[in-house]
């Protein structure tokens, strides 16, 4: 059948971590009306969707991933007020907003939780897992994503709670009807308000196994995906959220997907399905971790990358759809990682850019990859904020490593890195604040900042504005076939884009290094973009990316 058509695979996401966007009243931490002053400058990129990450009731012990009330905005961020011209705001310059539902857990002060930890016999005792101790220790073996046991002693009952992210974030039991129908009510307060839709966080994971045996696997990654992700009802109750709510408002949906491997990816966002429209899967940002995580890195290169990129879209077909990114608020900055950050860092920025928007997939960009930001150099841990860094440098420096060592491994793989503030213009904080900033801001603000960018006619923002335009004005670059060319490279990354609207190929040099580019077939296409001056037909400089159209 022939690949169906959606707004939401034709528009391109911008994802903003308001903590970090724009503080507008000096208290140090970004908050809604920052965003509402910078809407035009979003708008002004080119793209349609805003991703918000969470802006509710928390004790930010995971900087908001852990919500203490679904219902109202954190005083910090500001008011429902505010939030209301907030999207008022991105309504009215045709763009829309999506926020993040995080019903994988709650914070350990929700009321729910407050009521489920007083007693045994509660009535929310059982919103919440709950088990005794084994051999005098927690019920198994499970670790946290951010280290440690996943389990919590609590003395008031005498049992453990389980969190498979920090103690202050402990799960939900969605086996219990009540908490279901709690969740299916935040989904229509919030969509009843007109939000166009839901990222929702961890999402494969809201299913447990219920006998909580030990795992003896030895890769924290293999854990994710055969114990702690795809349980037994996920999709049961990702389909009744489908059926009870979403499929009565025009929104989208996507689900991350830590554990969602290419084997499974269909049964979430398959066109049938009637649960998520589209998943980030996270299998080339997993690359290069080691059995126990980022901190236990491994060497990989863009043959890995591209290996992951096919065998995603063979196995989603013409039924399911993806997003396409390579860095969010999980992960380091995608000019760091996967470009060259000194020397290159503009050309590898616009040839990251190239890839991102003509893949096959909803193209998703974080903050501050417009401009080229990068990773950060915080040589000291308290000046990391991340309550994933301080765990594993509690736990792998207990162990024997050197604390400058585990700061070497924060700086390329830590959260923060992508969590400073946006860096604006050149003034003090980068005119991100008039206060002192929740965390530094990057000491490299005076040369990387939105005010310059935005005078340069060749800068980063502006390949980005041109290419999601260009995105938009050919659809083929969206459904179109995908194809690669030529693989023999590890260097390159030569495909096509095809179908009966259009036929495009895209030629890419994730390098330092001139490469020869020749083609027969190019003679039959004209050289439509190209983010270097380049007038060497069949070598491609470092770093290089161009895009032909027959």
């Amino acid at each position: 059948m022939p690949i169906e058509r959606k707004w939401w695979k034709e528009e391109v996401i911008y994802q903003i971590y308001p903590r970090s966007f724009n503080d507008s009243n000096g208290d140090g931490i970004g908050d809604i009306n920052g965003v509402i002053q910078k809407l035009d400058y979003i708008k002004e990129l080119g793209v349609d969707i805003i991703w918000m990450s969470p802006i509710y009731q928390s004790p930010n012990d995971d900087n908001g991933y852990d919500i203490s009330d679904y219902y109202a905005i954190h005083p910090e961020f500001g008011t429902m007020k505010e939030f209301d011209t907030l999207l008022k705001g991105i309504h009215d310059r045709g763009m829309r907003l999506i926020m993040d539902l995080v019903v994988n857990h709650s914070s350990d002060e929700h009321a729910w939780f407050e009521e489920s930890r007083s007693s045994l016999d509660n009535p929310k005792r059982d919103y919440y897992f709950w088990k005794k101790g084994k051999n005098g220790g927690p019920p198994n073996n499970w670790k946290s994503f951010f280290g440690g046991s996943a389990w919590e002693y609590d003395s008031k009952t005498d049992e453990y709670f389980l969190h498979l992210f920090t103690k202050k974030q402990p799960d939900l039991n969605w086996e219990n009807p009540k908490v279901k129908e709690e969740i299916f009510d935040i989904l229509k307060f919030w969509l009843d308000k007109g939000i166009d839709g839901f990222r929702m966080d961890v999402i494969p994971l809201i299913s447990k196994r219920l006998d909580f045996s030990d795992t003896e696997l030895g890769s924290f990654n293999e854990v994710v995906e055969k114990v702690y992700s795809n349980g037994p009802k996920v999709h049961e109750y990702i389909n009744e959220m489908y059926e009870r709510v979403l499929q009565h408002y025009d929104i989208m949906t996507v689900g991350e997907g830590p554990g969602i491997s290419k084997d499974v990816g269909l049964n979430y966002v398959g066109h049938d399905r009637r649960e998520l429209n589209m998943i980030f899967h996270l299998d080339h940002m997993f690359l290069g971790h080691g059995p126990r995580g980022k901190f236990d890195p491994v060497s990989y290169g863009w043959p890995e990358i591209k290996k992951l990129f096919q065998e995603w879209y063979d196995a989603m077909g013409d039924s399911g759809w993806i997003s396409i990114f390579l860095d969010n608020h999980d992960f380091p900055r995608l000019v760091s990682r996967f470009g060259n950050d000194t020397v290159y860092r503009v050309e590898s920025a616009k040839c990251l850019a190239t890839m991102i928007l003509t893949l096959r997939g909803t193209a998703c960009i974080y903050q501050g990859s417009e401009i080229g930001m990068t990773n950060v150099d915080f040589d000291k841990i308290e000046d990391y904020r991340d309550v994933e860094t301080h765990n594993f440098y509690k736990e792998f420096t207990s162990e024997g490593m050197p604390p400058s060592d585990f700061i070497s491994l924060v700086q390329q793989h830590g959260r923060d890195n992508v969590r400073t503030p946006i860096q604006w213009n050149e003034t003090k904080h980068a005119g991100f604040t008039d206060g002192t900033p929740w965390i530094s801001v990057n000491t490299n603000y005076r040369e990387i900042n939105a005010e310059k960018v935005l005078a340069d006619k060749n800068s980063i923002f502006y390949w980005y504005k041109t290419l999601i335009a260009y995105r938009k004005e050919h659809k083929t670059l969206v459904y179109g076939e995908w194809k690669v060319l030529d693989d023999s490279n590890p260097d390159l990354y030569f495909y096509s884009r095809k179908d009966e609207e259009g036929d495009f190929i895209i030629l890419l040099n994730h390098s330092d290094l001139h490469h020869e580019a020749s083609f027969d077939i190019l003679s039959e296409y004209s050289l439509d973009l190209q983010n270097l001056e380049n007038d060497m037909v069949d070598i491609l400089l470092p770093w290089e990316a161009r895009i032909y159209r027959k």
